[in-house]
C-alpha cells in the first residue's frame, strides 16, 4: 500500500462547493503518486462526505497529465438505505 496525501487534509467551505478544490488537490496527489512509484495495479479513492462523485471523476478527464497516466475504471457509491428513497424523490 502506498499512501499519498495532499497538503490540504481537511477542506471546509461555507457554501458547500468543494468541486474545484477537490479536483485540484486530487490531481496534484495523483501526479505525486505517479512520480513515487514505477507502477501499481489500481487506486481506490474514498470520498466520504462528498455527495457528488463527478468532481473526482472529472479529474481523470480534465487534467491532461492525469488522463495520460490513469484511467477511471468505475465508481462505487454507498447510500443511506434508510433515507435513499426520500432523497431520490427530491426535486432539484
Amino acid at each position: 500500500v502506498i499512501k499519498e496525501s495532499s497538503d490540504e487534509q481537511i477542506i471546509e467551505v461555507m457554501n458547500g462547493c468543494i468541486c474545484c478544490t477537490v479536483r485540484g488537490d486530487l490531481a496534484v496527489a495523483l501526479k505525486r503518486l505517479r512520480e513515487k512509484t514505477s507502477g501499481f495495479d489500481g487506486i481506490i479513492i474514498e470520498t466520504t462526505g462528498l455527495a457528488d462523485p463527478a468532481p473526482v471523476a472529472q479529474t481523470f478527464f480534465v487534467d491532461e497529465e492525469v488522463r495520460d497516466a490513469y484511467s477511471l475504471d468505475g465508481i462505487i457509491t454507498v447510500v443511506d438505505a434508510k433515507h435513499v428513497l426520500e432523497h431520490l424523490r427530491e426535486e432539484k
